[in-house]
């Protein structure tokens, strides 16, 4: 999992099948304390992100398999709104 920071939406009305009814976010990934690393990515969101939340991103084959009946071409899905994230030490 990864944390990030929505920063966009991306719309798209032509997309394979079982992608129709999904939401599409744009999402900067960042370290605890807040600070953007690497490149942002398109994420699915099923639970009601919007730009500005900090959420929390699970890729790979956890993102591809959310529905059992079903492997559905994607690469990273939004799995939690972020409250708060309390780091110790460092800087």
């Amino acid at each position: 999992m990864q944390l990030g920071t929505v920063i966009g939406n991306v719309w798209a009305t032509r997309k394979e099948d079982n992608l129709t009814g999904l939401k599409f976010l744009i999402v900067q990934p960042e370290l605890p304390k807040g600070s953007a690393i690497k490149e942002p990515f398109v994420a699915v969101d099923r639970i009601g992100a919007g730009v500005g939340d900090k959420v929390m991103v699970t890729n790979g084959s956890a993102a591809a398999n959310m529905d059992r009946s079903i492997s559905l071409p994607i690469d990273a899905l939004i799995i939690g709104i972020i409250d708060s994230v309390d780091v110790e030490g460092g800087d």
